[in-house]
């Protein structure tokens, strides 16, 4: 009997999001939850975005423009680049799609952390590459590691910038080693998909700065994490005209839709809603660092918007014990990490209803 799937399927896992408030409220009898474990912005979506949305709604009929030309020109005029630069999709796993989808053919190699996000893997995987998937060091990317892994079969490297699920950032200092030891055939790929919230930080690198020097540099964004979009889907590359051009022959025809590009549009000038949401994203922050501190939890510091630390009793454990208390967050266990969780940021009040369930939790005897 012939082989009806796709070989290269049968070994990639699938993605495991978080899980839904709906599934939860049904799932323990609970009318309110805190998630706290997909990264999401607790402040909802830019009050601009809302306001343009409204617009738009009587022409869903219509379909949108199949090339986003409005939402690329936003973008670059934003960036400081041309509309040829940009790429954009329904959301960041849809780009990161399109990269794989435009480099990798089978036997290709590509490397990225062991400890990161897990579509890099996957999207490569499923098209007959290799993931080369090089261990951390102090719990950040081994870029030393990464650079003795470069072959002739090497395509793209892959730097989560915060990584997730860990938060932490790889500095100036640490990227410029890597773009220095990376040869200029190899895509490297910034994925920054909380930029916003880690540009705070001084050390945090420039890598528009390093694109317009490198053409076979992608830097992925999104509007899903700092303008509170995640629902409406929308991610984009800044890349080179090239790079972009090849993409385009792969891109879905109406991939992001009338009303999400209307969004975005509007959530790029809501600087105010950006900054409200970096503010509260560190006061969240502060709260849980303050509380791990006292506790002397081993924590990553975090410049992105959730935390990954060491509670010492098995997360998959805590995860459901806290799911019974109201609170979502998400198990390191998913990622080697048994005894580690990922909190997102939240409200003030839902971060401290979060503390004080993990607090019963631990001095439980059933955790």
């Amino acid at each position: 009997m012939k082989e009806l799937f796709r070989k290269e399927i049968k070994n990639v896992s699938p993605y495991v999001p978080g899980k839904p408030i709906e599934e939860v409220k049904k799932e323990y009898n609970i009318e309110r939850i805190d998630k706290l474990a997909s990264n999401e912005n607790p402040l909802g979506p830019s009050p601009k975005a809302l306001a343009a949305v409204k617009g738009v709604l009587d022409n869903i009929n219509i379909y949108p423009d199949a090339g986003s030309a409005d939402l690329r020109a936003a973008i670059a005029a934003f960036h400081g680049l041309e509309s040829e630069n940009i790429v954009v999709g329904s959301g960041g796993e849809q780009i990161l799609d399109f990269i794989a989808r435009t480099f990798i053919n089978a036997g290709d190699q590509a490397i990225m952390a062991e400890t990161t996000f897990g579509l890099y893997a996957s999207s490569i995987a499923i098209l007959g590459g290799v993931p080369v998937k090089v261990p951390m060091k102090d719990y950040k990317h081994d870029f030393a590691g990464f650079v003795a892994q470069i072959n002739q079969h090497t395509k793209i490297i892959y730097v989560c910038n915060p990584n997730n699920p860990l938060g932490n950032i790889m500095t100036a200092k640490e990227i410029s080693y890597l773009v220095e030891h990376v040869p200029q055939d190899i895509v490297i790929v910034f994925d920054e998909a909380y930029y916003e919230y880690a540009k705070v930080n001084p050390q945090y690198p420039d890598s528009l700065s390093i694109l317009r020097g490198r053409p076979n540099t992608v830097i992925l964004r999104t509007f899903s994490k700092i303008v509170g979009l995640a629902g409406l889907r929308v991610g984009y590359a800044l890349t080179s005209k090239p790079i972009v051009s090849e993409m385009m022959k792969i891109k879905p025809v109406f991939n992001v839709n009338r009303i999400a590009q209307t969004a975005a549009i509007a959530a790029l000038s809501d600087h105010q809603h950006i900054k409200n949401s970096v503010k509260l994203n560190y006061e969240s922050l502060q709260l849980m660092e303050n509380y791990f501190k006292r506790k002397g939890f081993e924590y990553v510091p975090p410049n992105a918007n959730f935390v990954f630390v060491n509670v010492g009793k098995h997360s998959k454990i805590v995860f459901e014990e806290l799911m019974k208390r109201g609170t979502i967050i998400r198990p390191g266990f998913l990622w080697g990490y048994d005894n580690w969780l990922r909190v997102s940021t939240g409200t003030l009040e839902q971060t401290e209803r979060f503390i004080a369930a993990l607090e019963e939790v631990l001095e439980s005897t059933i955790a």
